[in-house]
């Protein structure tokens, strides 16, 4: 990068790692310029504020964005207090991306769509290497403009490209459509979205935790509102998979969670369809329906997608990557994560190295490096952008000296103690709806949202 080192290097998303991205970008003299395409930072959590982490403070918080709060006066949470997405916002993310350091860099309402090499396309090899990028933003002021940039840092994350309803990977016909009968991936059915839920008929697809924990606050909405009819639908056969162990589970509080959405589907409240794989969506001035690739139907007024997120790739078509054929995430940190194979704590640590394309000077971050895989950990991101920012410094030896401290228990736990025995949260934004436990435990127990979405794979569902 030194050939146009004078340039600033963009960092795309200001949710936490890439507010980390920027803070280390600072640390090693180099200069960030920060586009977030919602109208705050961190907007995507903001979409989630009213649901719990299980992540204590102390693996959600970024070490060089430490610094820089601390120099301003900022005073650490509790470290073993597990935050609401609300209060990583409030207290942490705010406040970062309010620090004149940051905020001088910030520009909000800046959606990236599109990133190129200056006066080329992918085609083009000869000089590549020296050409300073080009980010293509359209800004909130309605105009679209160009910026010259001499390295970007991917960190724009999954959420606003979640996974269809649709079978194979495709949309169910007519899913476009009936778009305005489908709601955000993770509704707060009891608090800021209660009158779109109350009294209505309700369809939840998908199998993922967050599937269950939809489901259960329906239910608890049911209780004040009787009218409210609860749909459940998924492509397996059964859904064993989310009831979990029961009494037998190896992790008591997942068990719990399982047993009673069995209790509630048991009982009548939560009206399940296995192996209802959608093939198309009808929208009606009444309702929605929904229709199986064996012809069952189903009505509903408003349809909840639980079906995982896949990366935006197409804002980076101009630009040479090195993508996993399955899980869409770079190439030799795909087989480390594919949730076939992967379970909890078992990805190493990486940096840079295993981050890079052969467009040089890019790099993907944070859960979009994941792609398509459901499982990622605040704390790696917060290494990856380390190593990143030592790499675009030249700072190798640094870039290549990557670790992630994590108590002996691994990452299936946040009582920062001594055993998987224990009923124990996921720290630093863990997701593992299809994972594995570790010490030989099965997967982690969610019971409400962690940071990465915890929808698992839309496959299956």
């Amino acid at each position: 990068m030194a050939v146009h080192n004078t340039l600033p290097v963009a960092v795309i998303g200001a949710g936490p790692i890439g507010l980390a991205a920027a803070a280390h970008l600072l640390e090693r003299g180099l200069e960030p310029l920060i586009f977030e395409a919602g109208p705050t930072p961190a907007a995507a959590i903001e979409q989630w504020r009213h649901i719990r982490l299980f992540s204590p403070w102390r693996f959600n918080i970024d070490a060089a964005a430490v610094r820089l709060l601390e120099a301003g006066g900022w005073k650490s949470p509790r470290p073993t207090a597990l935050p609401y997405g609300g209060e990583l916002i409030d207290q942490y993310l705010t406040p970062l991306a309010g620090l004149p350091a940051i905020s001088s860099r910030l520009e909000t309402g800046a959606r990236v769509i599109a990133v190129t090499r200056a006066g080329m396309d992918k085609t083009h090899t000869r000089g590549r290497e020296s050409t300073p990028f080009v980010v293509r933003v359209e800004h909130a002021d309605g105009e679209t403009r160009d910026h010259s940039v001499a390295g970007v840092i991917d960190a724009s994350g999954t959420w606003s490209t979640r996974n269809p309803l649709g079978t194979s990977g495709l949309p169910a016909i007519g899913e476009d459509t009936a778009a305005d009968r489908i709601s955000s991936p993770l509704p707060d059915v009891t608090g800021r979205d209660r009158a779109s839920f109350a009294g209505r008929r309700v369809l939840v697809v998908g199998a993922g935790h967050s599937a269950a924990n939809t489901l259960i606050g329906l239910a608890d909405l049911a209780k004040d509102e009787p009218d409210t009819r609860i749909l459940w639908a998924v492509r397996g056969p059964s859904a064993e998979k989310v009831y979990g162990g029961g009494d037998s589970d190896g992790l008591p509080a997942r068990g719990q969670l399982g047993a009673r959405l069995r209790r509630l589907v048991e009982a009548g409240t939560i009206e399940l369809h296995t192996g209802f794989g959608i093939s198309s969506l009808k929208s009606l001035a009444s309702h929605v329906t929904i229709e199986s690739v064996d012809g069952r139907t189903l009505e509903a007024d408003i349809v909840v997608p639980c079906t995982g997120f896949r990366p935006n790739l197409d804002m980076l078509r101009e630009l040479r990557l090195n993508l996993d054929p399955a899980v869409e995430a770079p190439v030799q940190l795909g087989p480390l994560i594919d949730p076939e194979f992967h379970s909890c704590g078992t990805v190493e640590p990486h940096g840079a190295r295993m981050l890079a394309h052969p467009e040089q000077d890019f790099y993907i971050v944070g859960m979009k490096s994941y792609g398509r895989a459901p499982t990622f950990l605040l704390a790696t991101g917060y290494e990856q952008v380390r190593s990143v920012a030592a790499a675009l410094a030249g700072d190798r030896e640094a870039a290549d000296t990557v670790q992630l401290e994590l108590p002996e228990t691994g990452v299936c736990s946040s009582d920062i103690g001594t055993s998987c025995d224990v009923p124990a949260a996921v720290p630093a934004g863990f997701v593992a709806a299809t994972s594995g436990g570790c010490c030989g435990a099965p997967e982690p127990v969610l019971v409400g949202f962690p940071t990465g979405l915890a929808h698992g794979r839309s496959a299956e569902k």
